[in-house]
C-alpha cells in the first residue's frame, strides 16, 4: 500500500488567508495610487501593484499575482513585461514555473522604500 502525502490543512488555510489580506489591501489603497501617480508611466496602478505585492512575498508566479490582483493573467503578463523591460522585476525559471521578484537595481529599490513607507 502506498502513502499518500497529505498537506497540512492548515498551511493551506493560511496561505488563503494572506492572499485575501493582499487582496484586501489592495483594493482602493490610496497609497498604491500615490505611488503610481509619483512614478508617472512607469507606475501604473497595476505596475505598482505587482509591486506592493513583490515587496510582501519575495517571489510570485504570474498566475499567484492574477489570483490575488483580479485581473487577467495576459494583463498582469503585459505589466510584467514592462517592468521586466526597465529592471523592476526579474524573474527565474524553476522547473515549469516563473517566479518573478523585485529587481535588485537603485530605481527598485526606491519604489520598494516608497510603496512600504506608504503603507505605513
Amino acid at each position: 500500500m502506498t502513502k499518500v502525502k497529505q498537506i497540512p490543512i492548515i498551511c493551506i488555510d493560511m496561505q488563503m488567508r494572506k492572499k485575501k489580506v493582499l487582496r484586501d489591501e489592495l483594493q482602493d489603497n490610496k497609497k498604491i495610487e500615490a505611488c503610481a501617480e509619483r512614478f508617472g508611466t512607469t507606475g501604473d496602478l497595476t505596475r505598482m501593484r505587482i509591486c506592493y505585492l513583490l515587496c510582501h512575498h519575495p517571489e510570485l508566479t504570474v498566475s499567484e499575482m492574477a489570483e490575488i490582483i483580479g485581473l487577467p493573467i495576459s494583463t498582469v503578463s503585459h505589466s510584467l513585461k514592462k517592468l521586466k523591460e526597465i529592471q523592476v522585476v526579474e524573474n527565474r525559471r524553476q522547473a515549469k514555473q516563473v517566479l518573478y521578484s523585485l529587481g535588485k537595481n537603485k530605481f527598485a529599490s526606491i519604489i520598494k522604500s516608497q510603496l512600504l513607507e506608504n503603507n505605513e
